[in-house]
């Protein structure tokens, strides 16, 4: 199975790939050069119970807490811009699904928009680098949106699968974190 996919779509990784145990996501993107300061991407993976909540802070995978609280969720920096490992068979039980999303660092010299923002891909992978599947985000909303979500995965019976979303925020990651209940004690 290898495929590119359109918003909305969704593709059946473990029950196509007999065995997979793990995926590599990779997010990439291409920007317009800067004679200022330009637009700093920040990706990260949310990892959700059943409500898409983030089962705890420690549960936010991104560059400055590389992995999650257990270890199931890793940031690496590779050949994309950007990956994230996902080890499926460690992933708990109470994980429905992992968001993957990106966000404009909030740095107030920073442009306010993705507009620079050309192209982005988040595409998934076996570990031995087989692309299983794509999703190139349609890029003509990039002038009003500061945050995407570009995809998930997520559990469907005893198989995970993949769904393109490609949801934009006007509220970046105060968008995310409020739809997501990052930071709030549970």
């Amino acid at each position: 199975m290898t495929g590119r996919l359109v918003p909305g779509a969704n593709a059946a990784l473990t029950a196509e790939n007999p065995g997979l145990d793990a995926v590599v996501v990779g997010i990439a993107w291409d920007q317009i050069a800067s004679r200022g300061p330009s637009a700093e991407l920040v990706p990260v993976a949310i990892v959700c119970d059943a409500e898409g909540r983030v089962l705890s802070d420690d549960d936010l995978v991104f560059f400055n807490q590389i992995e999650s609280a257990d270890s199931s969720v890793r940031y690496l920096d590779d050949s994309d811009h950007e990956e994230i490992d996902v080890d499926l068979v460690s992933v708990p039980d109470v994980v429905d699904k992992i968001v993957f999303a990106v966000y404009l660092d909030p740095d107030p010299r920073s442009p306010r928009d993705l507009g620079s923002v050309r192209s982005m891909t988040i595409r998934v992978s076996a570990p031995d680098g087989r692309e299983l599947v794509q999703f190139p985000l349609p890029s003509e909303r990039n002038h009003t949106i500061d945050a995407v979500i570009l995809g998930e995965l997520y559990r469907h019976r005893a198989e995970w699968k993949f769904r393109a979303v490609g949801q934009g925020y006007t509220t970046g990651l105060t968008g995310l974190r409020t739809d997501h209940g990052i930071g709030r004690a549970r």
